[in-house]
């Protein structure tokens, strides 16, 4: 399984309101990409920015239940988040709440920056293409201050960058899973 050629199918960005959104298209069916995001031992195989590693998750997967995840960084330093999950639509849709986090699941302000909005509600959307999965994914700041808000869209091509190099470690999980 491969990610689509990216030259005539590249990643859209979104950069109205304050709102981000990247695409991406995965040469594997609609239940599998869904699978990767609702199983917990896939998504601790590839989620995080690229060389970090999941220490600890805990998730449960229902309206209401939350993924708690530590993520070791490359340099060492470790940090909590969190989704909490508000609509669960299999194998098509996901609506879900991020947030950085202590161990326990308290909301906590992200270490890189105060300004950084608490919270960021999610929208990922799998369409099937023939035999191709069209990933979407959309996030904006839940209820943001206006310095939240002006920092969130000041980091949108940090933001689009970031899920990139998720999405491609995301690729190279499903591969593996083509080669078993």
């Amino acid at each position: 399984m491969s990610v689509t050629n990216p030259t005539p199918n590249p990643p859209r960005r979104d950069h109205d309101h304050h709102r981000f959104a990247i695409s991406r298209m995965f040469d594997a069916p609609r239940e599998l990409v869904f699978s990767l995001w609702s199983d917990p031992n896939h998504l601790r195989r590839w989620w995080g920015p690229k060389g970090s590693l999941i220490s600890f998750s805990k998730m449960d997967f229902r309206p209401g239940g939350q993924f708690l995840y530590g993520l070791r960084m490359p340099d060492g330093q470790e940090m909590w988040g969190k989704f909490v999950y508000r609509e669960i639509l299999p194998p098509e849709r996901l609506v879900f709440v991020t947030s950085f986090a202590d161990q326990y699941g308290k909301v906590i302000r992200a270490p890189f920056n105060a300004q950084w909005p608490l919270e960021i509600l999610n929208t990922l959307t799998l369409s099937q293409h023939f035999n191709l999965t069209r990933l979407t994914l959309m996030g904006e700041p839940l209820n943001p201050t206006a310095e939240e808000s002006h920092l969130f869209r000041s980091m949108l091509d940090s933001l689009h960058d970031g899920f990139s190099g998720t999405f491609n470690q995301m690729q190279a999980y499903l591969e593996t899973l083509s080669a078993k």
